[in-house]
């Protein structure tokens, strides 16, 4: 890992430190800020002593990341367009990135310290979405073109529908375990049970169910949040020391032979579907040399884009052997070769069978360029897993006794918990970033009117506003300090 950094000059190793340094803060903040969503409703029932539960829940955090991919974290990063990814300069990096962890920092702190329960996932993706929209405007480029819109429709519609679904989820198995086992003690809350059984924890079963359900919340929310500080330290590290990073190095003769063969391929693709694709492409009418000096992704120039990648990589076994210029051209091609890929697997006309081939085209073509190196992972999860292990308290008591009028029953604690897990795990297999926070806050709350206990309207209208709030706020704080960072200090 070390020599990686070597050669650097001292300004941009030390602007490299900081920005890792910024990166992993924010991890350890997001642990704990994120900590009482997944411990919650396991302390205030009293199924695990709340150090336990801490201390558990962070091993599992840490073990989500290890094991959790990088899909998740290449949604993160797709959110800016590819063209701010191909193009990114050093000062431009360092402001970027600079930018959208201090305003995230910021808001996630605040909310933290009001016992808010704000989503970590919308201060991120506000953060970079500001971020994307200021750097247009300085640019010059439409607003259009200043996010990728269609991955932020995605992802915004995953960070809406999950908090609904795990509201209803939550009341429907709430529901059916009061259907199956009405007269249940596990339909009791924690007051109750100390009361009239005088004993202090749930009923066994109940109890080991409310512990696995927390630590599979803990698994998720570690694999789902510790990606988005991956793709992270991948955007900082491909803005400040491209040359290391733009490619995996590391990548094996047979992974860069499947990347020019999925290349070919695709070639072959685009000639089969001539009639469907040809004017999108323009195809036959453009050639290599037709390429211009400031490279853009332009589905016009896909065939010479493809002719200019087959080049660079004949030959070429490993990457190292790759000048630092060329493997910043090899991932430029990479790119935007999968942008217009996406583009066209969106067009009209296509078969399914042929989106299909296309889908798994562009698998192979982003194998070296979609990775993250171990130690990255590594630091991370280090992170978010220590960060959880603080700082759970502000929060508790609002998940447990805040959001309904009555406290919350063990029935109630876990429906909540393992509908978040599941929703949870659900967006993790198709590499969608959704909120702990509101999955679980909402589901707690599904269960508050399923089991006809009333919402405290104060809690609920504070824990929406700030859902409301923090898109538009991150957006706003980190737009402003990267217009700010790009015309004073960069």
């Amino acid at each position: 890992m070390i020599d990686l950094f070597s050669g650097l000059d001292a300004w941009v190793l030390v602007s490299l430190l900081l920005a890792l340094t910024f990166v992993l803060a924010f991890e350890f903040i997001n642990g704990f800020h994120d900590t009482a969503n997944a411990v919650a409703t396991v302390i205030y029932t009293k199924a695990m002593p709340p150090h336990l539960a801490v201390f558990f829940s962070g091993v599992f955090n840490f073990l989500g990341v290890l094991l959790g991919g990088v899909g998740v974290a290449y949604a993160i990063v797709h959110l800016l367009p590819v063209e701010l990814l191909i193009n990114v300069n050093t000062g431009h990096g360092l402001a970027m990135v600079f930018s959208l962890l201090a305003a995230a920092i910021a808001w996630n702190l605040g909310t933290w310290y009001f016992g808010i329960p704000a989503s970590s996932s919308h201060t991120l993706i506000g953060s970079i979405l500001g971020v994307g929209l200021a750097n247009a405007l300085i640019s010059d480029i439409p607003l259009g073109d200043g996010v990728n819109w269609q991955k932020a429709i995605d992802i915004g519609v995953s960070l809406l529908l999950s908090p609904m679904a795990g509201f209803a989820v939550a009341a429907l198995v709430l529901l059916g375990l009061k259907w199956w086992r009405p007269l249940s003690k596990m339909h009791k809350t924690p007051e109750q049970r100390r009361k009239l059984d005088d004993k202090k924890h749930p009923p066994f079963w109940n109890r080991l169910v409310l512990v696995i359900s927390a630590m599979g919340v803990s698994f998720v929310h570690g694999s789902n949040d510790g990606q988005k500080g991956i793709g992270l330290i991948m955007l900082v590290l491909i803005g400040i020391v491209p040359a290391q990073f733009v490619l995996d190095l590391n990548s094996t003769t047979y992974q860069i032979e499947r990347t020019r063969d999925a290349t070919l391929h695709l070639s072959q693709f685009y000639q089969r579907n001539e009639a469907t694709l040809g004017e999108f492409l323009a195809l036959g009418k453009a050639k290599t040399g037709d390429l211009p000096e400031q490279f853009s992704c332009n589905p016009q120039q896909t065939e010479p884009t493809i002719d200019a990648l087959l080049n660079s990589l004949k030959g070429v076994t490993e990457y190292r052997s790759l000048s630092p210029e060329k493997r910043v051209e090899v991932r430029r091609y990479l790119l935007c070769l999968d942008d217009t890929a996406k583009k066209v697997g969106k067009l009209p006309g296509l078969q399914a069978r042929e989106k299909a081939d296309l889908d798994k085209l562009r698998k192979d073509l982003t194998a070296t360029t979609e990775y993250a190196p171990f130690w990255v992972i590594l630091a991370v999860a280090l992170a978010l897993g220590l960060g959880t292990m603080v700082g759970w308290k502000r929060v508790v008591l609002t998940i447990g006794e805040k959001i309904g009028k009555q406290g919350m029953t063990y029935a109630q604690g876990m429906s909540a918990q393992i509908t978040a897990a599941c929703a949870i795990g659900m967006a993790n297999i198709f590499s969608l970033p959704v909120s702990t926070t509101h999955v679980l806050s909402s589901g707690v709350a599904g269960t508050m009117v399923a089991n006809k206990s009333g919402l405290q309207g104060g809690t609920v209208k504070t824990i929406l506003l700030a859902w409301v709030l923090t898109l538009p706020a991150t957006v706003g704080l980190s737009a402003a300090l990267f217009w700010f960072a790009t015309k004073f200090i960069v």
